[in-house]
């Protein structure tokens, strides 16, 4: 029986995702919050187009983006606008837990933190792929990827299967076609501009929770 084709909706587009991380910093460097989830939106649908190898992963990022859309939506939403606004308000109003999980596990700062650390992975990953040559291994591009970011915040186990998830990943070739974006030399250039943007909206993120030592909430 044939895989059911992916519909428009479900369909990834890198120059989506492209679109969207160039909305997400305002002039000020700020993080939009609403253009950040757009982008993870993007995101899972890459992960799904490849097949439910990274299901572990897009799972939990599909529960993050719904905990930060119902902040977003919520009557306090005026104070979701951007990630800074975001931790200045939790943090102000005793919102987050800082030492142990406590009454707090959705508090957008503890959700967003666990998107920030995927973001990286995907980051590195992405990055490898765009500079590799075509016979390159994806199953060592992403598991290099993963032990320089998520591994070190997930228990044995999970490190485990997500090590065996990635011996089964298809080669480069399949990985540029479900960018939807053209020729290998497209891709690589569409990357190319992606990731820049990628990086800095990490980066700003990674600073600003470094400043307020929310880097390791529990």
């Amino acid at each position: 029986m044939a895989a059911p084709v992916a519909s428009e909706e479900q369909k990834f587009s890198l120059q989506e995702v492209l679109d969207t991380f160039k909305l997400c910093l305002s002039d000020s460097k700020d993080v939009y919050l609403e253009h950040y989830v757009a982008g993870w939106r993007g995101l899972v649908k890459f992960l799904n187009s490849l097949g439910s190898v990274f299901g572990f992963i897009s799972k939990d990022a599909v529960n993050k983006i719904k905990v930060l859309v119902s902040h977003l939506e919520g009557e306090n939403g005026s104070q979701y606008v951007t990630i800074q606004s975001m931790v200045q308000y939790e943090l102000e109003q005793g919102l987050v837990d800082l030492t142990k999980r406590g009454s707090h596990p959705e508090s957008g700062c503890r959700t967003l933190l666990r998107l920030h650390r995927a973001l990286r992975w995907l980051e590195l990953f992405l990055e490898r792929l765009r500079t590799s040559s075509e016979d390159s291994k994806t199953s060592v591009m992403c598991a290099e990827a993963y032990n320089e970011s998520l591994a070190q915040h997930h228990p044995w186990v999970i490190r485990k299967a997500a090590g065996m998830a990635f011996c089964v990943l298809p080669g480069r070739p399949a990985f540029f076609e479900v960018m939807n974006v053209g020729s290998p030399e497209q891709v690589v250039a569409m990357l190319g501009e992606a990731l820049p943007l990628i990086s800095e909206v990490y980066q700003t993120t990674e600073d600003l929770y470094a400043q307020h030592n929310l880097l390791d909430l529990p």
